[in-house]
């Protein structure tokens, strides 16, 4: 699998940097983000490394966009959000923050007013540890 060696998530896939993991197959990894916008706000990554979308192979798509639906049906049974947003940026103009191929999955509420491009705020890690191992035990 390609790896760069400056990436956080390619350091995160490869277990050097730790995460909040809810899902993880042979291809791709689920995690929480640790800068949510929401609560329940994850991240879905392909292992390998892919800039963004145009690097990526249709292959890594379906199966990052596939890990990202079992992710949005956990999240929807947990967090019980009003919505979700699937969002995937592509360069800086889209405020791609981390140069990897990833798909957010984005719980909504009602009158939230988020902007596409939140910006990062901390997260509380121990609320975060908790969520992950609510979602991580509906995936199953």
């Amino acid at each position: 699998m390609k790896r760069e060696a400056n990436c956080i998530f390619c350091k995160i896939a490869a277990g050097e940097v730790p995460c909040f993991k809810v899902y993880e197959d042979a291809s791709t990894l689920a995690f929480m983000d640790i800068n949510p916008a929401n609560e329940g706000h994850c991240l879905a990554i392909a292992k390998g490394h892919f800039e963004d979308i145009y690097a990526a192979g249709t292959g890594e798509v379906g199966k990052v966009a596939e890990t990202a639906a079992k992710v949005a049906r956990a999240v929807r049974e947990v967090v019980k959000p009003a919505g979700l947003n699937l969002i995937q940026a592509n360069g800086p103009g889209a405020a791609q923050s981390v140069p990897h191929f990833h798909i957010h999955i984005l719980p909504r509420r009602l009158g939230d007013e988020l902007k596409i491009n939140w910006g990062l705020k901390p997260g509380n890690r121990a609320a975060i540890a908790i969520l992950a191992e609510k979602i991580r035990a509906k995936i199953g």
